[in-house]
């Protein structure tokens, strides 16, 4: 529904509410029961995407977006997250073959104010918030995704790294 191309008129509050129940029953589905296991957990999109999207692309209330987002995750906030950053003109036709879904099919404006989104994002959290260029080579790419997750780790577990 969120991603059909055919529901291009859903309104923008309707989208986010979408979003955040979705991301809300993984999150007490799957990813409260993984902590509480003590696992580590990685996530494609978390609550970041909700401001980027839907308060920057979307231009809904970024206070109510967090309140929302705090609502539904029960205050669960992400320790590191890594903004794989491509200007939107180089993202287009990165999956060749495949139709654009409804997002993606916004256009080059809504993914600029997408990017922009997130790069205030990191640019107000550069600790947590990480920014690598993914017009780099992919081995550059992992290699700089892995160092900051050694990193982090290490500091969890209260090692050097």
């Amino acid at each position: 529904m969120l991603l059909n191309n055919k529901n291009n008129d859903m309104a923008s509050e309707t989208e986010a509410l979408l979003y955040a129940a979705a991301r809300s029953q993984v999150v007490k589905q799957v990813i409260i029961p993984a902590l509480a296991q003590g696992k580590m957990v990685l996530a494609d999109r978390f609550i970041d995407s909700t401001i980027a999207y839907q308060g920057y692309g979307r231009g809904l209330d970024l206070n109510y977006l967090k309140v929302l987002n705090d609502f539904c995750t029960g205050g669960l906030s992400p320790d590191l997250t890594f903004l794989l950053d491509l200007e939107p003109e180089q993202s287009y036709g990165y999956k060749k073959g495949l139709a654009p879904d409804r997002i993606e099919s916004e256009g080059l404006e809504f993914q600029r104010l997408v990017r922009n989104g997130y790069l205030q994002m990191a640019a107000a959290e550069p600790d947590r918030i990480i920014r690598i260029d993914a017009a780099q080579e992919l081995s550059i790419v992992r290699e700089s995704v892995l160092n900051h997750i050694q990193r982090v780790v290490g500091q969890v577990l209260g090692e050097d790294t």
